[in-house]
């Protein structure tokens, strides 16, 4: 979508979702997103890391479905998954409270890098329901067009696979998986990790093992959370 690139999009994704680029939602996003980088404004992350998460995580491979809702909008911060940061960039307060979580669950060791692509690679797919932001700006690409294609995607899982995990932390990302078929799937949902509601039911609520334990129960090898 970043000015004269293509469209890199891994292969079991693009063929489900070469449609929603011919509609006109999405052509009203790529000409907003143009007229931005025009205009001289810095965007959030690099246009070749809008759909890292779906590069990293082809279909047939997701597992888990941790959902966010924007990119971070600071400097050297995001890189197309959700609550993730680059390698070396200090740890946002919801992801601190996430490691520590996953410290309690799993007594694994806090993270030295607030990079979560190895969770992406073991089959999370860590989906924001908007994929830019513009620096300094949370917030500033929201209904541009970015939530109808995720919300395809996410019906793409609920459609196609089984016994995927969704893990749906706050309201937002609630609303946004209210249609999940919850027969076929294991929702998990709690209260954001943000520090404004972590400690109104986020810590203890060890997403990570009931995550596992799902997966096992239906003979699926579980997710490698360290990182």
């Amino acid at each position: 979508m970043e000015e004269k690139s293509e469209i890199k999009l891994h292969s079991s994704w693009k063929s489900k979702l070469q449609s929603e680029f011919e509609k006109d939602s999405m052509k009203k996003l790529k000409a907003f997103l143009q007229s931005e980088y025009k205009a001289g404004k810095k965007i959030y992350p690099r246009g070749d890391e809008y759909f890292a998460a779906m590069n990293l995580t082809p279909l047939e491979k997701v597992k888990v479905v941790i959902m966010g809702q924007d990119p971070y909008h600071g400097p050297g911060q995001a890189h197309g998954l959700s609550f993730s940061v680059q390698d070396g960039v200090r740890f946002p307060p919801s992801l601190q409270n996430i490691f520590k979580e996953l410290h309690s669950d799993l007594g694994l060791p806090i993270p030295k890098s607030g990079s979560l692509k190895k969770w992406a690679e073991h089959g999370v797919l860590l989906l924001n329901a908007v994929l830019t932001v513009e620096d300094g700006k949370a917030a500033s690409h929201q209904k541009r067009g970015w939530e109808e294609f995720t919300d395809r995607v996410i019906h793409i899982i609920n459609e196609e696979r089984e016994n995927v995990v969704f893990i749906l932390w706050g309201s937002y990302a609630q609303k946004k998986g209210a249609f999940i078929d919850r027969k076929k799937h294991y929702v998990i949902e709690s209260v954001h990790p943000s520090p404004l509601s972590s400690h109104r039911g986020f810590f203890g609520s060890k997403p990570f093992s009931k995550a596992n334990a799902y997966l096992k129960s239906k003979g699926i090898d579980p997710v490698d959370w360290s990182l």
